[in-house]
């Protein structure tokens, strides 16, 4: 066929409730492809990219439905072509299009790839919003600044403000704006039997993984032979829905807990939604609105404290890191504030080490292409903070693992957040903690190779050492920084010759992290 205008429709831009779909258009040619390029920019869990494909797939059928043209590319089709902008040149001529629209990009390398298009094609080329978050593009400038401290909190009461939502009038319901201190529960074993069975999805992947396979495309995690997550908007509902009736009541109490001692550890109370918002199958507002409506239909058993904490997960912590990407976009991939040089140890890749806390999340993640936002922060990020691992490398690993890990939001949790790699752009201190976190937060120290009380010997929880020799490291950087006076107290308190044996018990391990 013929088409006037050709419109490109990326893998995360699976939303059927964009104005490009109102009525279908016989001038018009959407295009969904499998990319070479995207498959392998980093090396994804095999999980990912399936979900992906199945996604895209999915979406294109779903248009086909309702009377949209669409050219759906596989793996197949694309192998000839280098780069996204090659194959759109040969497909504008194929089908004698008289323009070129795309969707605005959440990444920074490919908005500058399709915003170099114009002078690419001969022919006009358009660029339009994806509808997708609650701030539009244009207004982010005037709450982030390059290269400056961003408040989330002042940030999220502002949305708040400005969508009236939890409000009463000019204050927050219940009187406070946040209720994140009553968020921090760790299970007891009474609470362990009540952790719902988690909702899963058996989408078929063999045709998926055949393609990927014989691409030769370099993946990391665990193959599945079915895909748990939603791959359209109809399961993303479902698990939505299966959110606000089953898990919402206890996300807040429970969110930054961890456990062991659970079939359904890998998935607790969070609603594991992420990859459904980043691909826009949902809109962050509906999700918002449908959590509201439980809780207002709830007669108590969904406490403000429980909505309160995930409603800031969305309107706020979502919205904010897409903020801080773009404001400090390209530099940001740069930033290494405290120098960290050390190489991810091997065991990221197998979670084969004798620390339960990393041997838990690792494998998890290997397995599921999942884990929760303290997993991704206090455990693997917390570690790779105290070990000085580079932040290039911890980016990658974080970008492919994770099936909802786009750079958007993968950048700023990783070099912000894990690794205070900005120097303080997001996180106003580093995340770092002790063997003591992880004991108060979970029973991943019980059974552990590592004895969580000891901070020296060859018994000892390794992030004990590890985390004072972090403080002393970077005492100079820290100095001046009041949330890190405590530590610092603590540290200029304790005996020179306990501070020489735990820092060289710390040098020891970090000449030999593989062995830990």
């Amino acid at each position: 066929m013929k088409a006037k205008h050709l419109k490109l429709i990326l893998g995360d831009q699976l939303n059927p409730m964009h104005s490009w779909f109102e009525q279908p258009d016989d001038d018009v040619i959407y295009v969904i492809a499998e990319l070479h390029q995207e498959a392998n920019y980093t090396k994804h869990h095999i999980q990912k990219i399936t979900a992906f494909f199945a996604a895209m797939h999915d979406f294109s059928q779903y248009l086909e439905s309702k009377g949209h043209h669409v050219c759906y590319l596989t793996l197949d089709d694309t192998e000839k072509y280098q780069s996204l902008s090659e194959l759109l040149n040969v497909l504008v001529v194929s089908y004698g299009c008289e323009s070129f629209t795309y969707q605005r990009p959440d990444e920074y390398r490919l908005q500058a790839q399709l915003s170099a298009m114009s002078a690419v094609l001969d022919l006009p080329v358009y660029q339009v919003e994806t509808e997708h978050f609650l701030l539009v593009f244009d207004d982010l400038p005037s709450h982030f600044k390059p290269a400056t401290h961003v408040r989330m909190e002042n940030f999220y009461r502002f949305m708040r403000k400005h969508f009236a939502l939890l409000m009463q009038g000019t204050k927050p319901e219940g009187g406070a704006w946040n209720f994140d201190a009553n968020n921090r529960q760790s299970f007891k074993v009474s609470d362990l039997k009540e952790i719902p069975k988690p909702l899963v999805f058996d989408n078929k992947a063999a045709a998926y993984l055949q393609r990927i396979k014989a691409h030769s495309i370099k993946t990391i995690g665990q193959e599945s032979a079915t895909i748990a997550y939603p791959i359209n908007r109809q399961q993303s509902l479902v698990l939505l829905n299966f959110f606000c009736n089953h898990q919402l009541a206890n996300f807040g109490n429970f969110q930054d807990a961890m456990t062991q001692a659970s079939p359904y550890a890998w998935s607790l109370y969070h609603s594991r939604l992420s990859f459904s918002l980043n691909c826009k199958m949902l809109s962050p507002m509906e999700v918002i609105q449908t959590a509201l409506l439980a809780y207002e239909n709830s007669a108590g058993v969904i406490t403000l404290a429980q909505i309160e904490g995930f409603i800031r997960q969305i309107l706020g912590w979502r919205e904010y890191v897409r903020g801080m990407y773009w404001a400090n976009m390209p530099n940001y991939a740069q930033q290494n504030f405290l120098e960290a040089k050390r190489d991810l140890p091997a065991f990221f890749w197998t979670g084969e080490t004798k620390m339960q806390c990393l041997r838990s999340a690792i494998s998890q993640s290997l397995e599921h292409a999942y884990a929760h936002h303290i997993q991704r922060l206090m455990i693997t990020g917390n570690f790779a903070l105290l070990a000085g691992i580079a932040p290039s490398q911890v980016d990658d690993w974080y970008l492919g693992i994770y099936i909802d890990a786009i750079e958007w939001v993968e950048l700023p949790n990783t070099r912000g957040m894990a690794l205070f790699a900005d120097g303080g752009w997001i996180a106003t201190k580093p995340y770092a903690a002790s063997g003591n976190y992880v004991n108060k937060m979970s029973d991943y120290c019980k059974g552990c190779h590592y004895n969580v009380k000891e901070k020296t010997g060859v018994k000892a929880c390794p992030l004990n050492s590890l985390y004072w020799h972090f403080i002393d490291q970077n005492y100079d950087k820290f100095a001046s920084n009041h949330r890190m006076s405590f530590p610092i107290r603590n540290w200029d308190k304790m005996a020179q010759a306990k501070k020489i044996e735990i820092k060289e018990h710390a040098a020891q391990l970090l000449n030999n992290l593989e062995a830990l």
